[in-house]
C-alpha cells in the first residue's frame, strides 16, 4: 500500500469543508481554513509520522533505525560527516536498514552484498538518480554520462569508450606528466621568491587547478592553464559553485526540495547562473571546434576529439551519434566532476601521507628505484624518460591510493529511487522507495573489512580479508553506472603523487585546522578549510 501524498488530502479536506459549509450555512472561507488547521497536523503527525510508518508501510518490515519519525535521524545527519551516522546504524541494525527524514520519508541504506549487485549489475536502470537529486547538479554538470538514464545512458556510455579505453589515457599520460610537473615547479618558484625551502601551501586549490588543466588538455586537447592564471573564469566558476558558506548551503538544500527556489534573487543564485553561463559557453565553443575538426579529419588524440571521430563514423553508418548538445554536456560533466573528484582524492592522500611519516617515506623509496629520474633536476623534465615512465607499475603507490580512496572517498554516497517493484536481499522493495549507496559507509564497514576497518593501512590491499567483495569498495561504484573515468582518475592520481613525492616532504600544518574535523559535501567530500600542509622542499 502506497503513502497517501499530501495534495490529495488537502484538496478532499478543503472540497468536504466547501460542501459543509454551504449546506450548513457557514463562512466557507473560515470553515476551509479552520478544517485545515485540523486536518493538516494530524495528517503529518498521526498518519505520516505514526500509522503509516509503523503499520502500514511495505518497509516496516525492514531494520528500522529508532527515533520518531516526524523528526526522523535528520538531524543526526545533517550534523555528522555525510555517511558516518549510517556507517554506525548499519554496524547496529544489519545490512539493509530503514531511517526517516522529517515528516515520516522512509530512506533505506543499502550496504548487503548481494543488494548492492541487484542495484548495480542485474538491474541497475531500475534504480535512477531521482529528480530532486538531479536539480542543482545538472545546471552545472549538464545530462551528460553522469546524470543520463536508462537508454538514453546505456546510448551515452556505449559512445564514449573509446575516449576512456586503457590505449586512449595511455596515450595521454605525458599530459598527465607535464602539468603534475608544473605545478611542482611553481610550488619551487613560490619557495624560491621567498627565499625559503619550506613553505605552507593549501593543496586543495592547487590540486583543482591542476586537474582541471589536465581534464582541459587530455579530455578536450584546450589548454585552460589556470595553474599560471588562477583568476581564470572558468576556474572562478567552479570556485563560485562550490562555495561552502552558510547561506550557500541553506540555498541548495532548499533546491533540493522546492526547484522554484533558484530564482530567488540571492547572491548563492546569481553566482550559480554566472557560473553556468561560463560554463556552457566554455562547453559550446570547445564541441563546436572539435566536431568541424573530426568534419575535416583533423584533430588530436585528446577524449573529445576521439568521442568526435567516432561519432561522426556511427552516424555514416546509419547509426544514432550523440547531438550536439549531449555532447557539450559530456564536456560540462567531465569538467565539473572531472577534475574536482581527482583534485579531493590526492589533497586527502596528501593529507594522509603528512600524518603517516613512515607511509610516505617508504612510498617516496618505491618511487625513486622504480623512477629515479624524478628525483634528478637535470632529468626530472627529460621527455624521453617521462614517455617511458609508467605509474602502474609501483604496486604499493597502488596500494596507497586505494586504501586512501577507501578511507576517504572523494564521492561519499549516491542516491537512487526505484522504478517498479524489486527485491533487495530478503526484502521486497515498492517502486518510488529512496535508496541510499554510503560509500562512506560501506567502505569502512568491520563486516566487509575486518576488525581494522577505520585504521589507514595500504598493506591490507596485499592480504584482503575472506568477508572482503568488490562491493565493500565502493568509491567509484561498480557495474554499468560505475564511474566510467575511474582509470583516468587513478592514472592522474598516481602520476601526481609521483611528481610531487620526488620534490617535496609533506608535514601537517598545526597551525591549521585539521582536515577531518570538518568535512563538508557537496558533490565531493572535501575539508571545510582545504588542506594546508607543510611541503618541505627535497
Amino acid at each position: 500500500m502506497s503513502k497517501v501524498t499530501t495534495a490529495p488530502v488537502l484538496a478532499t479536506t478543503a472540497a468536504a469543508s466547501f460542501l459543509y459549509a454551504r449546506h450548513a450555512e457557514l463562512p466557507v472561507v473560515s470553515t476551509i481554513a479552520a478544517s485545515l488547521a485540523v486536518v493538516f497536523p494530524l495528517y503529518v503527525v498521526v498518519w505520516l509520522s505514526w500509522i503509516f510508518p509503523f503499520y502500514v508501510s511495505e518497509l516496516r518490515h525492514i531494520p528500522t533505525v529508532p527515533g520518531f519519525p516526524l523528526w526522523g535521524q535528520f538531524f543526526a545527519i545533517v550534523t555528522q560527516e555525510c555517511g558516518v551516522p549510517q556507517r554506525q546504524w548499519h554496524k547496529q541494525h544489519g545490512s539493509i536498514i530503514r531511517y526517516f527524514f522529517p515528516f515520516g520519508a522512509e530512506r533505506l541504506s543499502i550496504a548487503d552484498d548481494e543488494a548492492l549487485k541487484q542495484m548495480t549489475v542485474k538491474n541497475p536502470y531500475n534504480y535512477p538518480k531521482p529528480v530532486r537529486a538531479k536539480l542543482w547538479m545538472v545546471r552545472i554538470l549538464g545530462e551528460g554520462v553522469l546524470l543520463a538514464e536508462g537508454q538514453e545512458h546505456i546510448h551515452q556510455r556505449k559512445s564514449l569508450a573509446p575516449g576512456f579505453s586503457i590505449q586512449s589515457i595511455r596515450a595521454l599520460t605525458p599530459v598527465f606528466w607535464d602539468k603534475s610537473l608544473l605545478l611542482a615547479k611553481c610550488w619551487r618558484e613560490e619557495m624560491t621568491a621567498e627565499n625559503v625551502t619550506t613553505k605552507s601551501f593549501e593543496v586543495l586549490e592547487w590540486l583543482n587547478r591542476t586537474t582541471l588543466d589536465i581534464i582541459g588538455s587530455a579530455g578536450f586537447g584546450y589548454d585552460i592553464n589556470s595553474l599560471r592564471n588562477p583568476e581564470t573564469p572558468i576556474r572562478e566558476a567552479y570556485r563560485l559553485v562550490f562555495a561552502f558558506d552558510f547561506a550557500s548551503r541553506a540555498m541548495h538544500g532548499l533546491q533540493a526540495f522546492i526547484s522554484a527556489s533558484k530564482y530567488i534573487p540571492v547572491k548563492m543564485n546569481r553566482d550559480m547562473e554566472t557560473s553556468r553561463n561560463i560554463i556552457l559557453d566554455k562547453a559550446t565553443r570547445i564541441i563546436t571546434e572539435k566536431q568541424e575538426q573530426a568534419e575535416s579529419n583533423t584533430g588530436g588524440k585528446d577524449i573529445i576529439a576521439l568521442i568526435a571521430r567516432d561519432n561522426k563514423k556511427l552516424k555514416a553508418m546509419g547509426e544514432q551519434g550523440l547531438s550536439f548538445e549531449t555532447m557539450r554536456d559530456q564536456i560540462m560533466t567531465f569538467l565539473g566532476a572531472g577534475h574536482d573528484t581527482t583534485a579531493t582524492g590526492v589533497a586527502w592522500t596528501i593529507h594522509l601521507l603528512s600524518t603517516h611519516p613512515e607511509i610516505q617515506s617508504r612510498l617516496r623509496e618505491e618511487i625513486k628505484d622504480y623512477m629515479p629520474f624524478l628525483f634528478d633536476k637535470d632529468t626530472r623534465f627529460d621527455r624521453e624518460q617521462i614517455l617511458a615512465a609508467d605509474a602502474d607499475q609501483l604496486p604499493y603507490l597502488d596500494n596507497l591510493c586505494r586504501e586512501s580512496l577507501r578511507y576517504i572517498p572523494p564521492i561519499p554516497m549516491t542516491v537512487r529511487q526505484s522504478i517498479a517493484e524489486d527485491r533487495l536481499g530478503p526484502y521486497k522493495i515498492p517502486a518510488g522507495s529512496v535508496i541510499y549507496i554510503q560509500a562512506n559507509a560501506i567502505n569502512r564497514l568491520p563486516m566487509y573489512w575486518g576488525p581494522t576497518a577505520d585504521e589507514f593501512d595500504p598493506d591490507r590491499w596485499d592480504n584482503l580479508p575472506k568477508t572482503f567483495t568488490p562491493n565493500a569498495f565502493m568509491t567509484f561504484l561498480q557495474g554499468p553506472r560505475g564511474c566510467i573515468g575511474r582509470k583516468f582518475a587513478e592514472t592522474e592520481m598516481k602520476v601526481l603523487l609521483c611528481c610531487l613525492l620526488s620534490m617535496y616532504e609533506f608535514k601537517r600544518d598545526f597551525n591549521t585546522p585539521d582536515p577531518e574535523d570538518w568535512k563538508m559535501w557537496r558533490l565531493v567530500l572535501r575539508p571545510k578549510d582545504g588542506v594546508t600542509v607543510k611541503v618541505t622542499a627535497i
